[in-house]
């Protein structure tokens, strides 16, 4: 079995996080600081700090996945050090490590493929792989076949 890379993981961690909000349903995975504190856990990040911060911190990176810009502004505290013989930034929370799994792939130039799905009702945060980074929807086969209908039953009217 292949072993991910770094920024493999950044990538679902923070996808992972992106999505635990379901805007669909309203339901929230971090509603309470108990469910962040599970959440946290699941994923194996260092000591979970209050949820509100999660929940910022979730905000703001949704924002900046979505382009929007308009996001809350965070900011967390890193360390530097010499991590299993390599130089590294390491984060000393859960939030933090987050924050940084997003920034190293910023870094890396990958954060542009980290989207939100265009369909309003959805949301869900991806990460686009298509060469030439056009993806719009979480999924072609439902998102994207809804929207090409729409637009399709429109066309049609007006003809």
């Amino acid at each position: 079995m292949r072993q991910r890379s770094e920024s493999e993981a950044d990538a679902a961690l923070v996808v992972a996080f992106l999505n635990t909000p379901d805007v669909e349903t309203g339901a929230d995975e971090l509603a309470s600081d108990s469910a962040w504190i599970r959440w946290a856990a699941e994923h194996d990040l260092p000591a979970p700090g209050p949820g509100a911060e999660a929940r910022a911190a979730r905000d703001a990176l949704r924002a900046a996945a979505a382009d929007e810009g308009t996001g809350p502004d965070i900011s967390v505290t890193v360390a530097a050090g010499v991590v299993e013989g390599r130089p590294r930034t390491v984060a000393r929370d859960a939030v933090g490590a987050i924050v940084l799994a997003a920034v190293r792939l910023a870094e890396a130039g990958d954060w542009v493929r980290v989207k939100l799905c265009a369909a309003e009702t959805c949301r869900w945060a991806f990460l686009d792989e298509s060469r030439n980074r056009s993806r719009s929807w979480c999924s072609m086969e439902v998102c994207g076949n809804r929207a090409k209908a729409r637009a399709f039953r429109a066309r049609s009217k007006s003809d």
